[in-house]
């Protein structure tokens, strides 16, 4: 999803706190702290992390600067090794029977629960450095003076892994605005009863 496409779906959060006017000041620096590492050389699962707004493969921000008037824009963006069950399946199998062939040779013939654990997380292990990860970026945008951070996705896992790196990150407490905190920030405060007093509209008869 893009807020430079035509239409986009997008989540939307309160900034709920003021964030530390040190870290503003050295926003960038902030920014290649957490920014995105990386993963292709390695076997991990999965690498997260920010990355400019312009350029997903821009992880120091040098090409173009997040702070756009008075917006703060940058992508957060997710690498992920996806592998086939189908394939692990597969080599698991192959594994654990040339297990099984080893300890035939010793006059065995179980392998233990745990052994077979081990196998699998060797599989597993040596399939993921095979395997190129997958990238994903979500552009992020933060209207600063109003306190209202837009992120690209409405993904609820996706929102939850970009809700805590941003609190990270800044330090902050973000709340996610749904109906009815949206109903709260237009009503004030002391509405609560008021909303919880509503009933569902039937539009189907």
């Amino acid at each position: 999803m893009s807020f430079l496409k035509n239409t986009t779906s997008f989540t939307r959060f309160n900034v709920a706190e003021d964030v530390n006017s040190e870290i503003m000041d050295n926003l960038e620096a902030k920014l290649r702290q957490f920014a995105f590492i990386d993963i292709d050389e390695t076997a991990d699962e999965q690498g997260a992390g920010w990355t400019s707004y312009d350029d997903m493969l821009d992880t120091q921000f040098e090409k173009s600067s997040p702070r756009k008037g008075e917006f703060i824009t940058f992508s957060y963006r997710i690498d992920t090794r996806r592998i086939s069950p189908a394939v692990q399946k597969k080599y698991v199998t192959l594994a654990v029977r040339a297990e099984e062939e080893k300890l035939a040779e010793l006059g065995k013939k179980y392998i233990s629960k745990d052994r077979k654990k081990e196998i699998v997380e060797q599989v597993k292990l040596r399939l993921r450095a095979k395997t190129l990860p997958v990238p994903a970026y979500f552009e992020v945008v933060w209207d600063y003076p109003n306190k209202i951070l837009y992120f690209a996705s409405t993904q609820r896992s996706v929102i939850d892994k970009f809700s805590e790196y941003f609190v990270r990150t800044f330090d902050v407490a973000i709340e996610q605005i749904l109906p009815y905190t949206l109903a709260q920030n237009i009503l004030g405060k002391g509405c609560e009863e008021q909303l919880d007093q509503l009933e569902p509209t039937e539009f189907n008869a």
